[in-house]
């Protein structure tokens, strides 16, 4: 049985260890946190949070992947009344529909739109500027970026597409993230998956002289620092998070989506009521900031959605947290980039690269995902010890 490491205790993690497990390999798993999951890490109770929203996109290889093997669990399926409840922030006021222009931008695909030109600009060209600065401020939902309409239209447009499409292809695992890493974890465990917790890797010189083939699914600057190599780099989004607990009320927005500036506050109890004690309701919002702007920036721009949404919010508050989360939301693309421009999967000597910001396709989790299965398949077509893993049937 070949030997394979894995560093890092997330959802990359976690794929690269179970696929290399099941084709054969011996695999030892190392996280320095006392808990798996990385960023799919869901907090103990009462409220049930992620580190953002955490959907998860059907469709993909990761959803067949998961659904094959029994991992992907209960879902939190959003009521048809309480969908109709989303509202939009436009021109100054909430809106129950949002500018029929960018509703048409939405139906656009991805492949339509070119690699080499920014979404505002493209988008301009086909629907007017009103709609593409509104398509771009979607699309931050799934972008974590204070500024959509400047990265590449290809990139973009896919992420819009696929988070306004209907039926909604977006997600959410029943619990939270932490429920489907726990299955995760179990189903590694079963395939003989050795799995050590707060074990911290500084170096790859402190791994076993038979570590094997290493896969490092960290995030991108951890990788960076573990391997000695500062141009593993790629652009993120810097995003301030903020949890809210409020006493239930009726007539409360599902969700809020601003098209005058991207940011995006959920009432998740909506959808699962039990991540939050019963009489009281999750909100959660991200709200993407440039460089020079403070979380106090993103704090303020979530109140003024609250004020307008949220009928006396700050009496009914019960819990608050607010944190930054700083070029940990996956990787985006500038115009002239792809996917495949981002820092290679395959990093020589038996080093392989996964995680949401290396070359590999997808959005969001699914990136993390197909560089998984990638990185594993690479190394072991490099013993010449099994045929290589296809991915489609994966």
């Amino acid at each position: 049985m070949r030997k394979i490491t894995i560093i890092g205790g997330g959802f990359a993690g976690l794929t690269a260890a179970v696929t290399a497990a099941e084709a054969g390999a011996r695999v030892t798993l190392y996280e320095a946190h006392h808990t798996l999951g990385g960023r799919a890490r869901t907090a103990e109770g009462p409220y049930l949070t992620n580190e953002g929203p955490h959907a998860i996109y059907n469709g993909g290889p990761h959803w067949t992947w998961l659904h094959q093997r029994g991992l992907l669990g209960e879902l939190a399926p959003l009521p048809l009344r309480e969908a109709a409840k989303l509202r939009f922030h436009h021109r100054g006021a909430l809106r129950r529909v949002p500018p029929l222009g960018m509703l048409r931008q939405t139906l656009r695909t991805g492949e339509q739109a070119p690699v080499d030109v920014d979404f505002r600009t493209w988008a301009t060209r086909l629907a007017g500027p009103e709609a593409a600065r509104a398509a771009a401020a979607y699309s931050g939902v799934a972008l974590y970026h204070h500024d959509p309409g400047a990265l590449s239209a290809r990139f973009v447009q896919e992420r819009l597409h696929r988070a306004a499409a209907l039926p909604p292809e977006a997600h959410f695992v029943k619990g939270g993230w932490g429920r489907l890493i726990g299955r995760m974890a179990d189903r590694a465990r079963q395939t003989g998956v050795r799995i050590e917790t707060s074990a911290r890797i500084a170096a790859l010189g402190d791994l076993p002289r038979d570590a094997g083939p290493v896969v490092v699914a960290t995030a991108l600057p951890a990788a960076a620092r573990l391997l000695g190599d500062p141009s593993l780099t790629w652009e993120s989004g810097r995003t301030v998070l903020m949890d809210l607990a409020l006493r239930s009320r009726k007539g409360d927005p599902f969700a809020i989506s601003d098209l005058d500036a991207p940011g995006w506050v959920e009432r998740f109890t909506t959808q699962d009521p039990g991540l939050a004690p019963a009489g009281q309701e999750l909100i959660q919002a991200q709200l993407p900031i440039a460089a020079s702007e403070s979380k106090a920036d993103g704090v303020a721009h979530a109140e003024r959605l609250l004020d307008l949404g949220f009928a006396g919010w700050r009496e009914r508050a019960v819990w608050r947290r607010e944190a930054v989360s700083n070029g940990r939301t996956g990787a985006v693309d500038r115009p002239g980039t792809t996917w495949r421009d981002r820092p290679a999967v395959d990093r020589g000597d038996g080093v392989y690269l996964a995680g949401d910001q290396v070359a590999a396709p997808g959005v969001l989790a699914e990136v993390s995902f197909t560089s998984a299965v990638e990185a594993v398949s690479l190394a072991m077509r490099a013993e010449h010890r099994i045929e290589p893993l296809d991915l489609k049937s994966a």
